[in-house]
């Protein structure tokens, strides 16, 4: 965060400099999808608008498919956390259509880069209860994860066999089954795959707790949840659905379960709790 505001003028000083260089301006367009990451993390839905209209910018400044890709899903994202499901995976079919239209060769940026679109369609066709939608994204998102061996990190985007689980588990709590999506759960906290981050891992262990909750596990919602908070506190402290499964913990659970509340503690929820 310190970063970013003198990185952003460096990096679009040099890539204004360099003309229709492809690498420059995929940096820039690299770079504002961090800005995006902070603002959306930290619930700035205006300025993280606002900085997927700059990448987009950025990415279009020259034949760059990646980066177009990388904004695109961001934008997606927008819409998502608007709600606004369907307008969400219209963008997502289109880039995909672009992009599949425009590959050369089939690198690990290209299936990194086309495993992210599906699964962002994954995320906002089962947000939309769109069952159909859902099951060609994930379907072909299992397809391109199991070209890698491992999860891979290109243009902030994650993609790989670990993190294709972590978002059909999700997917299986938006749509009502819970029970499925507990058992996904399981294996994935005790061995994590290799190649997520801490705030990967840590978005496995709130949904975990999601699904519990809605099977009124309550002990092993917390459980799941307190992991989160040990792997990604940063992150479990201010996610919503993290805040919210501490919420209904409370009006369900006991509140005098001292892990319990020190999680609430921490997210500023004790004062409305």
């Amino acid at each position: 965060m310190r970063d970013l505001p003198q990185l952003l003028g460096q990096t679009t000083a040099v890539a204004m400099q360099a003309g229709g260089d492809a690498i420059a301006w995929g940096q820039l367009a690299d770079l504002y999808g961090c800005a995006y990451a902070v603002a959306h993390r930290l619930a700035q839905p205006d300025l993280a608008d606002m900085i997927v209209s700059r990448q987009q910018w950025a990415a279009s400044q020259t034949w760059n498919p990646n980066a177009e890709v990388a904004a695109a899903w961001n934008e997606a994202g927008t819409y998502q956390s608007a709600g606004h499901y369907g307008d969400g995976l219209t963008i997502i079919d289109r880039a995909i259509v672009k992009y599949e239209s425009a590959l050369i060769g089939d690198s690990l940026e290209t299936v990194v880069s086309l495993g992210s679109l599906h699964l962002r369609g994954v995320v906002l066709a089962s947000r939309a209860k769109d069952r159909n939608a859902w099951t060609a994204h994930n379907e072909r998102a299992k397809q391109l994860a199991e070209r890698l061996p491992q999860d891979a990190l290109r243009h902030n985007l994650t993609f790989g066999p670990g993190n294709q689980a972590l978002y059909e588990l999700a997917a299986h709590v938006e749509l009502g089954r819970p029970d499925t999506a507990s058992e996904i759960a399981q294996p994935l906290i005790e061995s994590p795959p290799p190649g997520l981050g801490p705030s990967r891992i840590g978005r496995l262990c709130i949904d975990a707790a999601r699904a519990r909750l809605d099977l009124n596990e309550y002990a092993s919602a917390e459980q799941a949840l307190a992991r989160a908070f040990e792997v990604a506190p940063e992150m479990a402290e201010v996610h919503p659905m993290s805040r919210e499964v501490i919420r209904v913990l409370f009006k369900v659970h006991q509140r005098s379960r001292p892990g319990l509340v020190t999680m609430a503690k921490r997210s500023g929820l004790m004062p409305e709790l």
